[in-house]
């Protein structure tokens, strides 16, 4: 799915979004897996302080996960990748 188009879902329904889309998203604006630990995917950014904490529950992700991930995004002015 084309990266922008899954940004606006997230900002518009972020209970909708499968686990593989937000992590596809969260890579979109240059975080990376740092470490997984059971269905915790720990994400750093290279320009972030913060850590982002993605959950994996049964192929969905954790709504109020989404909106920090967009909150980070927000507050350190990250822009996405290429789209595809």
């Amino acid at each position: 799915m084309n990266k922008r188009k899954l940004l606006e879902r997230a900002l518009v329904h972020p209970e909708s979004l499968r686990f593989t889309e937000v992590l596809a998203l969260a890579e979109a604006f240059g975080f990376r897996v740092a470490r997984v630990r059971g269905s915790h995917h720990i994400l750093s950014h290279a320009g972030v302080r913060e850590f982002i904490n993605l959950q994996d529950v049964g192929g969905t992700a954790k709504p109020y996960q989404v909106r920090q991930l967009l909150e980070l995004t927000e507050r350190y002015n990250l822009s996405l990748g290429g789209d595809e």
